[in-house]
């Protein structure tokens, strides 16, 4: 069974494709149940984010399954096939369980490091679950890559890099203020997640003089605002509250522009744009305003010395935890084939013994001895072999001995045909 995840993020594709790609809550659960319908997808998870959309699937035969998701992928934007060429990505195999554990460590999100992606990554498995379309090598992928992102985070620190980007931003805004400072300033942060929460933080901490919090959710910009003690208003005040504003920091989840030429009129606060997909409108630069924003913010926080360390701690983490899985991986596969062997050997003895009873000669005692003595020899035989076989399919190259073994003793393995075993050996980077 080949591992593939096909798919498109902020890195391949623009905001409007990445909107025409996402899939909505309401009908993910559908999709799953029509790739594994098909007859080349064994297992799928979607996960479809703001700035990402992929499918992490098991499938029998590499090409006709990435042929199956590229074209559930097109009918979700509702495109030709043909026409995503130039956006997706496609990983194989111990490639696609790096870009797997690297998405949930936050390395792979343009804000490096941050947490929201994990809980994104529990939930598309947890609808896998439901739906039954997670088999065992996925709930065994997804189970591994939850942990290995919990512990990244844990050991290394990396989720300060967001934290890294807003003193960055405020410090960058601070110097656009004519004072050098944001002391006594009227700001507005639309948005109440985890970087909006970051940004009122900061704010308070540089002395701000009013600061009003606006969400799409009331109760979530009153809880926000009430922890440090600022306003909060509805999002029919946004208008009137950019007027008189300084500053203006926006950190939606939003697929639509936020932040216009439109809701700005004649005013011209200092903009900050921590979203991603971008919240501010590209037009918005037209009217002589300098955009903060994400883009150039991760570099900024690389610059400052965050990023390389940690971030290298952080893939290191990854590194060990795809040998082990991979390790892993090699070992479950070899247990069909020596489970098959198995049944080869006793299929034989039985066969044998059914020989022997036909003879008069041997009381019942006596076949039962024998029976017992065939037995033995055939398990003392087999043993030693079988042990060294899962120690070698444990390592590397280790996929080559399952092979062996069916090929030596021309065994017939469930889910593992000459076809299947062709298509596991084929090139899939020509494909991609």
């Amino acid at each position: 069974m080949n591992l593939i995840v096909v798919g498109t993020s902020y890195r391949t594709a623009g905001v409007e494709l990445l909107e025409r790609l996402s899939i909505a809550p309401a009908y993910r659960a559908d999709v799953l149940r029509e790739l594994v319908a098909g007859p080349h997808v064994a297992e799928v998870v979607a996960l479809s984010t703001c700035n990402r959309v992929e499918f992490y699937a098991a499938v029998p035969a590499f090409h006709a399954g990435l042929h199956q998701i590229a074209g559930a992928l097109a009918e979700v934007a509702g495109v030709e096939t043909a026409d995503l060429a130039d956006s997706l990505y496609v990983h194989h195999g111990e490639a696609a369980v790096a870009h797997t554990f690297a998405v949930a460590a936050g390395l792979d999100s343009m804000v490096v490091g941050e947490q929201q992606i994990l809980g994104q990554l529990r939930d598309a498995y947890a609808l896998a679950a439901e739906t039954e379309t997670a088999g065992a090598l996925l709930h065994e992928l997804f189970q591994q890559a939850l942990r290995v992102g919990k512990r990244a985070h844990a050991e290394t620190g990396i989720d300060q890099a967001p934290r890294s980007m807003v003193t960055a931003a405020l410090a960058q805004a601070a110097a656009l203020d004519a004072s050098g400072s944001l002391a006594g300033r009227r700001a507005v942060v639309v948005g109440a997640g985890a970087m909006g929460s970051l940004a009122v933080s900061g704010l308070t901490r540089a002395g701000i003089g009013t600061l009003t919090v606006v969400n799409r959710s009331d109760d979530r910009a009153d809880r926000l605002a009430s922890a440090y003690a600022v306003t909060s208003a509805p999002m029919q005040a946004l208008p009137a509250l950019v007027a008189e504003a300084d500053i203006v920091i926006s950190a939606t989840t939003s697929m639509a522009y936020v932040v216009t030429p439109e809701l700005l009129g004649t005013a011209r606060p200092i903009l900050v744009d921590l979203a991603v997909p971008r919240d501010v409108h590209p037009d918005v630069k037209a009217l002589g305003l300098t955009v903060i924003d994400v883009e150039h913010l991760a570099g900024s926080a690389a610059e400052h010395g965050h990023a390389a360390p940690v971030v290298a701690e952080a893939q290191a983490i990854v590194d060990a935890e795809v040998a082990n899985f991979l390790a892993w991986q090699r070992g479950s596969q070899v247990a069909p084939t020596v489970a098959a062997l198995r049944a080869r050997a006793e299929d034989l003895v039985t066969a044998e013994l059914a020989r022997l009873a036909r003879r008069s000669d041997l009381t019942d005692e006596q076949r039962g001895e024998v029976a017992h003595s065939m037995r033995r020899i055939v398990q003392r035989l087999l043993h030693e072999p079988t042990v060294r076989v899962r120690q070698l399919a444990a390592g590397p190259g280790g996929e080559a001995y399952p092979q062996l073994l069916r090929e030596l003793f021309d065994l017939e393995v469930p889910g593992q045909s000459r076809v299947d075993q062709v298509a596991d050996i084929a090139t899939p980077e020509r494909a991609a």
